[in-house]
């Protein structure tokens, strides 16, 4: 299973407080969020950025599919995953980065629906926040991993962006992570994690200091509280026959 995936699970289970009496111990000690570090190709030097600042994961917005230059960046990356957004690319392409060793592809919705299918890979599926809700409820039907938000460019997060947020977290049981333009603010990551996202994906051209402050950022967060995540519920209209109670008895004696 794809690394990226797997800590992504972990977060949601260390989310959860457990039955009975714990050690301080045990308490987990990773991030209550995840931060995926974009890069804007393949290129090994930016691996050496990723590994100094410690990042959960690195992800590539362009490259190209298939090179020895990717290979080498997947080796430089050691136990950090490392994935490639492909948008709408072409068939095949799935199977290409998972034989180059990428931990996991984001696509977006007009990619082909081989890209459901090939490649044993983490697939996550990029979204943009105004996406319909029936669009949205129905992700959870799809082969695929989590969902990436796609923020767009505004410099700073919006309160637009957070109930946007809120409502994923509502209709999708899936993990989330969110594209930011800028890197965020102390106040803008406790928001994001509030509204239930689990992990940031940062612009590329990021150095490891600024990562590394980012990441203490995360660090920060409270680890082992579950947020609260409201679920979006069902209601049955109640219609109203007309009839009371004595006269509803009063026809079915009659039909009998």
């Amino acid at each position: 299973m794809s690394k990226l995936v797997d800590k992504l699970h972990s977060i949601s289970e260390s989310s959860t407080p457990p039955i009975g009496f714990r050690s301080s111990a045990s308490e987990s000690k990773g991030s209550a969020m995840l931060l995926v570090a974009g890069v804007s190709d393949v290129n090994v030097k930016e691996a050496e950025v990723m590994v100094n600042a410690n990042v959960d994961a690195g992800l590539i917005f362009e490259g190209g599919i298939g090179s020895d230059n990717l290979t080498q960046m997947v080796k430089a990356m050691g136990d950090i995953p490392l994935g490639m957004f492909l948008g709408e690319a072409s068939k095949g392409s799935a199977g290409e980065l998972a034989k180059s060793g990428c931990d996991f592809i984001v696509f977006d919705v007009k990619a082909p629906m081989a890209a459901l299918q090939e490649g044993d890979i983490g697939r996550f599926l990029a979204v943009e926040p105004s996406l319909d809700v029936g669009l949205v409820r129905a992700i959870s039907g799809l082969d695929v991993d989590g969902v990436l938000i796609n923020m767009g460019k505004e410099p700073f997060i919006t309160v637009e962006h957070l109930l946007f947020c809120q409502r994923f977290g509502e209709l999708l049981d899936k993990p989330r992570l969110v594209a930011l333009p800028s890197l965020p603010t102390i106040k803008e990551v406790n928001s994001l994690w509030e509204a239930g996202i689990d992990g940031i994906v940062t612009p590329p051209g990021q150095d490891s200091e600024e990562l590394l402050k980012l990441k203490e950022m995360m660090a920060g967060l409270p680890r082992g509280v579950k947020r609260r995540r409201r679920k979006v519920s069902v209601v049955i209209p109640h219609y109203d026959s007309g009839l009371s109670t004595e006269e509803e008895e009063e026809e079915e004696e009659e039909e009998i």
